[in-house]
């Protein structure tokens, strides 16, 4: 019997477990899949020696980077993007850091740039999945502006506007269930159909970010395809 899991806080958002569950079931798996929803990380070391048959689990908000104090090895790609959200335990019980949200949202983005050449992108957010968004961003050669909440980034960019062919990413928690009513205070009514709304959020489906892009003709993703592949980028790695 193995187990694997979710630690981050809060986690009633999330899907993995229920993503997880079905796969094991589906590929008639020995494993089980827990939520720890924590709201100290200090708490791994409780579950580390609750769970002894623990052999993997993916880290969530807020935690991506506090994470990194409990490794013993981390990943060249995951050191530099300075973010884990995959962490696997070594046959010696040591936690090994990895990520696999820069592999998910490579994907999503692919899909919805696929022939568009972006002059510029935006990522909302300074936290571990505003990082990965960045890594891949730079692979790519696309010029990005951070907008965060801590400056005047946000008031900067809604006196001047979205222009056209520009990517705007959503990489906070800002409209996830179940405060899914909030938004974040952008130009909405600036964006047209050359721009790119991508939310990192897959639940719900479709946040209030997305929703007031489309109103004015953007082309709008949620995160739910980034969550599958990192997913399965994440099982290969806990059984590679």
């Amino acid at each position: 019997m193995q187990y694997y899991g979710l630690i981050g806080h809060p986690l009633s958002h999330s899907f993995s477990k229920a993503y997880f569950e079905d796969k094991f079931k589906n590929e008639d798996l020995d494993c089980f899949f827990v939520n720890f929803d924590i709201e100290k990380l200090d708490s791994i070391n409780d579950i580390l020696i609750q769970y002894p048959d623990l052999h993997g689990f993916t880290i969530t908000h807020p935690y991506k980077k506090e994470i990194f104090r409990y490794l013993y090895d981390i990943d060249d790609n995951a050191r530099q993007i300075g973010a884990v959200n995959v962490v696997k335990v070594d046959n010696d019980g040591h936690l090994i850091g990895y990520n696999t949200d820069y592999i998910g949202f490579q994907g999503v983005l692919d899909e919805a740039v696929d022939r568009k050449i972006i002059t510029k992108a935006y990522v909302c957010g300074t936290g571990g999945a505003s990082e990965a968004v960045k890594f891949v961003l730079q692979r790519k050669n696309i010029s990005f502006d951070v907008l965060s909440r801590k400056n005047d980034s946000y008031k900067c960019l809604n006196e001047h506007g979205f222009h056209d062919n520009e990517l705007i990413v959503n990489a906070t928690p800002v409209g996830m269930y179940p405060k899914s009513e909030e938004m974040l205070n952008l130009p909405y009514a600036t964006a047209n159909n050359s721009d790119v709304f991508i939310d990192l959020i897959y639940n719900p489906e479709e946040t209030m970010f997305m929703r007031e892009a489309k109103k004015h003709g953007a082309n709008v993703f949620n995160g739910l395809k980034m969550l599958k592949l990192q997913a399965e980028a994440a099982w290969k790695i806990w059984r590679g």
